[in-house]
């Protein structure tokens, strides 16, 4: 069997090239300028699984105060390293807590919650929605709104690609390296509506040697979010917003 890591776990590929994967991903194109467009002028937002900080930093920028929360350390290392190079303008208005989404309590409410890039689908579409679900309607305002972007079933059943030795990323690094990355297992359970691949990282150097090579096995889970919200006092806002084609933005208010 196929030694693996999960992904975004210590010394994990997948952590340490969060921002490279995410800034090359079209389909993450004009999620930030959505959540921005939700919250109220100088309004407060949680981000829930706010890994390195690519959104929360980018609201910060627009004038919006974020609490972002994750569980994995790895990657609040790196959230912890750009705060210390940000100008403290922008600073001021950023804090990072290491939390569990699903049994999380601040003891303050939000004028936006965010859960973005399919941070949701990462966890079983069972107690664990509920409980997130829960503690979104927990820190949320009267009034406030819950963003919530998750896969969309139909890409999640589609097989992998046929040659795994084939690069579905292949992105320069500093230095002349490059980072490449290849899916060498994808299987979909539809009875329990569960994705697992195994992605390989490969770091290579300037000369194309590799430099490090790790496959990491990543699971997404797909259902319905709305049983899920109204569960939690939460109601559907809108219809949900299409996003690059592979997922939706759902928005629902709390009232």
């Amino acid at each position: 069997m196929l030694r693996t890591r999960p992904y975004y776990a210590d010394r994990s590929l997948s952590a340490a090239f969060y921002e490279v994967v995410t800034a090359a991903d079209s389909n993450l194109t004009g999620d930030i300028e959505f959540y921005a467009d939700l919250a109220p002028p100088g309004g407060s937002i949680l981000e829930l699984g706010a890994g390195a900080g690519r959104i929360a930093f980018a609201l910060a920028e627009r004038g919006l105060p974020v609490v972002g929360v994750d569980i994995a350390p790895a990657m609040l290392e790196q959230a912890g390293k750009r705060l210390a190079e940000t100008p403290d303008a922008v600073a001021k208005r950023l804090e990072f807590r290491r939390g569990d989404m699903t049994a999380l309590d601040l003891k303050r409410t939000f004028d936006l919650v965010i859960c973005g890039y399919f941070t949701l689908a990462h966890l079983p579409a069972g107690a664990a929605w509920r409980n997130t679900f829960a503690v979104i309607a927990r820190h949320l305002e009267v009034g406030g709104a819950a963003a919530i972007h998750l896969p969309l079933a139909d890409l999640m059943r589609l097989p992998g690609p046929a040659n795994p030795a084939a690069l579905v990323l292949d992105e320069p690094l500093p230095g002349g390296g490059r980072l490449q990355l290849h899916v060498l297992e994808r299987r979909f359970r539809a009875d329990i509506g569960r994705l697992d691949q195994v992605i390989e990282y490969v770091e290579r150097g300037a000369d194309g040697g590799v430099l490090r090579r790790s496959p990491e096995r990543q699971t997404y889970y797909v259902a319905d979010p709305i049983p899920f919200a109204a569960a939690a006092g939460l109601s559907v806002a809108r219809p949900p917003t299409r996003l690059g084609g592979v997922g939706d933005i759902w928005v629902f208010r709390k009232t």
